[in-house]
């Protein structure tokens, strides 16, 4: 009936309620003729139900028996409606020093009220997630602690398809790697730098995923709106790490083709790896799905076949041709 995190959710129904006109010495003999869920504050109202304002039970079986209750309550007791927010309850009761918060209605009348133990837990849950954001880790979710709290069947049962995506991967990387045995037979040198150029295509994509999943728990932000930024950071890492390994081929190899074939090859990875890297959790995301599954064996494997088709497409078109 009501959204979650809201105080008609949180509520109470069965609240200690007294009548405005009412006297102390009668009504608290008859509090023990209900079972409440909340019996302290208690709560004021007119003949319509409306709320007017609380009293704590110590303040009812403190006065005199011919005590008047409206005269006993509080009548700027906090109140809040059923759509508010559980984050602002709680603000509001610590600004008034009240532990318990009636919920009213739009004509006033007393729904309920968020309990202290309601508000404790609020507290707590919305520290929590404050941590997470402020560390960069994903909210607590049933999902992510599904990860690790199931049983090793039920978690073998979620990740094994993704390792078959990524076996497929697999044989699909090996066939690109026979497609070219022609180019590494006639320069088998090439073949040196191909577990480098893997591994740290791997490397920048592994950066971005986990920059990528936990960043999607705190940046609401659209996928063009960062793609950009991430493209260009992975082409400037690519260009940084091929810039060294162009040094180091030429000096070690006495080659500067091949080692600027390498470099190339490495600022196209580069870029083509932090791509994949940020779209396939945002996707898995968008999905449904939690990320830390499926983002990193299957993004791996594509991350392993681009570099590939890169590598061998740059040291056919460049390299093989002019050696």
């Amino acid at each position: 009936m009501f959204q979650p995190e809201t105080a008609g959710h949180l509520m109470s129904r069965r609240v200690a309620t007294l009548p405005a006109d009412g006297m102390a010495g009668e009504w608290r003999h008859r509090l023990h003729e209900n079972e409440w869920e909340v019996v302290d504050p208690v709560f004021v109202t007119d003949d319509g139900g409306r709320f007017l304002g609380a009293m704590h039970l110590v303040t009812l079986y403190d006065a005199s028996e011919d005590r008047n209750i409206a005269s006993l309550m509080r009548t700027d007791w906090p109140r809040v409606t059923p759509e508010t927010d559980q984050e602002a309850i709680a603000t509001l009761a610590r600004e008034n020093d009240v532990s318990d918060v009636p919920v009213v209605d739009a004509e006033g009348k007393l729904l309920g009220c968020v309990t202290a133990l309601r508000l404790l837990d609020v507290i707590w849950r919305e520290h929590v997630e404050d941590m997470q954001r402020f560390t960069g880790t994903m909210k607590a979710t049933r999902t992510a602690r599904h990860a690790l709290e199931d049983s090793p069947f039920s978690r073998f049962a979620r990740r094994l398809p993704w390792l078959l995506v990524g076996l497929g991967g697999s044989i699909a990387a090996t066939s690109i790697m026979a497609g070219f045995e022609t180019e590494l037979s006639a320069n088998v040198e090439i073949a040196f730098f191909i577990p480098a150029l893997v591994y740290l295509a791997d490397a920048i994509g592994t950066q971005t995923e986990a920059v990528a999943v936990r960043g999607l728990s705190l940046s609401h932000k659209p996928l063009w709106a960062i793609f950009g930024g991430e493209l260009a950071t992975g082409l400037l890492l690519g260009l940084a790490l091929g810039a060294l390994s162009f040094l180091l081929i030429w000096a070690g190899f006495g080659d500067a083709r091949l080692g600027l074939g390498v470099a190339l090859s490495l600022v196209a990875a580069g870029g083509a790896a932090s791509s994949v890297g940020l779209v396939f959790p945002w996707i898995l995301s968008r999905m449904g799905v939690d990320p830390a599954f499926g983002s990193g064996p299957v993004a791996t494997i594509v991350q392993d076949v681009l570099s590939l088709i890169v590598y061998f497409a740059v040291m056919a078109a460049f390299v093989v041709k002019t050696m």
